[in-house]
This record gives structure tokens, C-alpha cells and sequence, in this order.
């Protein structure tokens, strides 16, 4: 079973989640960020250019172009690669663990994997705050969904979700 629906970023941006129910037992949540805005790229683009093109006509010197466009097709390539998250996705599985996979919008993927013997418990870390906090009892936190930056109405969605799947696990393993 799947579904989709539509949520917030903390800036307002526009978020897909969409919720696959394979069993009692697996999900997974995948939440797609905003695509590269055209606009922008076009603009930053422009900018850079402008500046080498002033400073060529300032120079006379045809290497500042030269190595504005380089640096632009570097940068885009860069980000593309490195920091651009088009995709991320959890996926629960009550009898092996928690998968975490960002993907970046060059079809780079990032995967990070938990077992579920070591996971104690998924809570929700939501909050403004000016000091920093030590958690007591938590030898190691992973956040998840750190890109898309959802709202808390998308995050206790999936908290809930992820919390029956965990009332599943501790149902199935106490009876005989």
C-alpha cells in the first residue's frame, strides 16, 4: 500500500512524503525535496559571469572568463554531487533495522544502516533551543531527515508510524 502526501519545510518549501506500508512489520518513508530551482541557478550563473566579464574588461585579460566558466561548471558539479539532496528515505524493518539513504541529485546515494538490536527507541528531537543539551542515557543519536528540514506534523507522522512498528517487534517477541 502507498500513499502520498504533501507537507512543509521549515522555510515553507513544499515536501512529498510518500509512506509505502509493505507489512505490519516493514515501511519505508521517502521524503523528496524541491528540485534545483532553475531560477536560481540561472541567476548565480549570470552573477558570476557578469563579475568575470567586468573584471576582463578592467584586465583585458581572456583568462578571467576562462576560469569563470570552469568555476561555475566546477561549483555546479560540486554541489550536484556533494550537497544538493533530491531523496531521503527510511526504511524500517521490525526483524533487521533501519535503513537511512539520502540521494543526491548527481544519482550519488548515501546509505547508512542500523540494527535494530541496537536501537533502544525513536523519539523526536523538535525543538528551538539556546543552549546546547546533553541527553542523558543516549550513547549515540541519528538524526534523521536532516536535509529536508520537514515540519513537525510530517515528523510525528512517521514517529507514529515507526512506534507501531516498534509496539509490532515488542508484541511478537514477548509472545510465546
Amino acid at each position: 500500500m502507498e500513499d502520498e502526501r504533501v507537507f512543509s519545510d521549515i522555510c515553507g518549501g513544499r515536501l512529498a512524503l510518500q509512506r509505502r506500508h509493505y507489512s505490519p512489520s516493514c515501511r519505508e518513508f521517502c521524503l523528496s525535496c524541491p528540485r534545483l530551482s532553475l531560477r536560481s541557478l540561472t541567476a548565480v550563473t549570470c552573477s558570476v559571469w557578469l563579475a568575470a566579464y567586468a573584471l576582463f574588461t578592467l584586465f583585458e585579460n581572456s583568462v578571467i572568463l576562462s576560469a569563470a566558466i570552469f568555476i561555475t561548471l566546477l561549483g555546479l558539479l560540486g554541489y550536484l554531487h556533494f550537497v544538493k539532496i533530491d531523496q531521503e528515505t527510511l526504511l524500517i524493518i521490525d526483524s533487521l533495522g533501519i535503513q537511512l539513504t539520502s540521494s543526491y541529485a548527481s544519482g550519488k546515494e548515501s546509505t547508512t544502516f542500523i540494527e535494530m538490536g541496537k536501537v533502544k527507541d525513536i523519539i523526536i528531537n523538535e525543538a528551538i533551543y539556546m543552549d546546547p543539551l546533553e541527553p542523558h542515557g543516549i550513547s549515540q543519536v541519528v538524526p534523521v531527515f536532516q536535509n529536508a528540514k520537514p515540519r513537525l506534523d510530517c515528523l510525528i507522522e512517521v514517529y507514529r508510524s515507526c512506534q507501531e512498528i516498534l509496539a509490532h517487534r515488542k508484541a511478537t517477541s514477548t509472545s510465546p
